[in-house]
């Protein structure tokens, strides 16, 4: 590895705030990087989307699904913020919890806060949602269904509804919840919503919230100016940004390391550390360009070792081979500290393994990752062809015990992004991450 790489000492949190974002299409393992992360957090925070992302984390041999609670509400000792930019859907919360209950999870509302100024994600926006793909037909983006884009757009034009409001004059909420449902209604005429039976959940649901929510800027910037150590976790992934991802074939808001100000209220100068966190190989879930996708039998040997599988959707994952020229464009965005490669035992079996390095186009080189999706489709990959290691990595636990092989994947993704290599997943569990330095 490079030299600040070489010097191998046990990783320690430190106070201030670390990001963790994904660099690819999502479904990277940002849950796992978190999950080892929140251990030594005093605070570990979602700052965008809603329930539409999904975030496994393994511990103590129990597999926990995470879409709207954060990663860190396993831990006793850290409280788990939802903060400003993120899209709140009440009754799947809920719900959530409850699953997580099931599973050993108590007393999660002393742990949790949520921003009064968070929207609301309402049962009609998720039907929307499917009504606005029924209509595209098959031009339809391939969305979770969750209702996050109407959301968004509802918040965007100034008429949606925040958990503040739920929680003050009911009254007046019940009005603008009516005239909202009232425009949908007339835009889809099949669309049916019951305002009053809509209104009573809500007003159940609010008594239930109401010690949960507060105002998560205070309480963040007051953390970060008693020196604790807050964890930031960051939902979806670079190129599913609104703005720098693969549009239209994007989430509805910004997955990149500007929204984790715009979403949680935090100066930029407070964000202390940005770890990138990259699949061994690639996947995306659903419709889009995606020039390294290998349709063949190394496509579906991915997919079948890597349980490539939606956690939200449960749709098959497409696959192929690490982009880095995807992960350079994210890192020039981003401009992470060091990067997490997780999975990397999923290609313990492969004679050899590829990493993109380049794009060219009628056979000249890219300088930068295209906006048009029309040209990426048409790109032709330039690839660096490696042997691979043909030995199981999932027991080791230094860098120096993985396949000589394996460290030169490693260090090739660290010469190529020009980003250190700090952490290295080797299995599902959280025992299975090598930490470098």
């Amino acid at each position: 590895m490079s030299e600040t790489t070489a010097k191998r000492q046990k990783f320690q949190l430190q106070s201030g705030v670390s990001v963790v974002l994904g660099a690819q299409w999502g479904d990277e393992g940002k849950g796992k990087l978190v999950d080892i992360l929140a251990a030594e957090a005093d605070v570990v925070c979602r700052c965008q989307g809603g329930n539409n992302a999904g975030h496994t984390v393994v511990a103590n041999d129990i597999s926990y699904d995470f879409h709207l609670l954060p990663s860190g509400i396993i831990h006793q000792d850290c409280k788990s913020v939802i903060g400003n930019g993120v899209v709140v859907h009440l009754p799947g919360l809920f719900e959530e919890a409850k699953k997580c209950e099931k599973k050993g999870i108590t007393k999660w509302q002393d742990r949790l806060l949520i921003s009064d100024r968070a929207h609301l994600v309402f049962d009609l926006h998720q039907a929307v949602d499917g009504l606005i793909e029924q209509e595209k037909g098959s031009k339809s983006l391939g969305t979770t269904k969750k209702g996050i884009g109407p959301t968004y757009a509802s918040k965007a034009s100034r008429s949606n509804l925040r958990m503040c409001d739920l929680l003050g004059n009911y009254e007046e909420f019940s009005v603008r919840f009516k005239h909202m449902a009232d425009g949908y209604q007339r835009r889809f005429s099949n669309l049916n919503v019951d305002c009053e039976e809509e209104l009573e959940r809500y007003k159940s649901l609010a008594d239930a919230v109401r010690p949960m929510v507060g105002d998560t800027v205070y309480y963040l910037n007051t953390a970060i100016s008693s020196c604790k150590k807050i964890v930031v976790e960051g939902a979806n992934a670079t190129m599913l940004d609104i703005d720098f991802g693969t549009y239209p074939y994007v989430t509805s808001s910004n997955c990149t390391v500007g929204g984790v100000c715009t979403g949680l209220g935090l100066p930029p100068k407070a964000i202390d550390r940005v770890y990138g966190v990259v699949k061994a190989y690639t996947t995306r879930v659903g419709i889009g360009s995606f020039p390294t996708e290998q349709v063949n039998e190394v496509g579906d040997k991915l997919q079948r070792i890597g349980r490539e599988v939606g956690v939200t959707t449960g749709r098959k994952r497409r696959c192929g081979w690490l982009d880095l020229v995807v992960v350079k464009y994210s890192h020039m965005i981003n401009n992470y500290t060091s990067l997490a490669v997780m999975k990397v035992d999923i290609l313990d079996t492969f004679d050899e393994v590829k990493v993109a390095v380049g794009y060219k186009l009628a056979g000249k080189v890219l300088p930068s990752f295209p906006a048009d999706q029309h040209i990426l489709k048409d790109v032709e990959v330039d690839y660096v062809t490696m042997p691979g290691w043909k030995q199981s990595t999932e027991q080791c636990r230094t860098f120096e015990e993985l396949p000589v092989n394996a460290q030169a994947y490693l260090k090739k993704i660290e010469s190529i992004t020009g980003v250190p290599v700090q952490f290295v997943g080797v299995g599902p569990s959280r025992e299975q991450i090598i930490q470098i330095f």
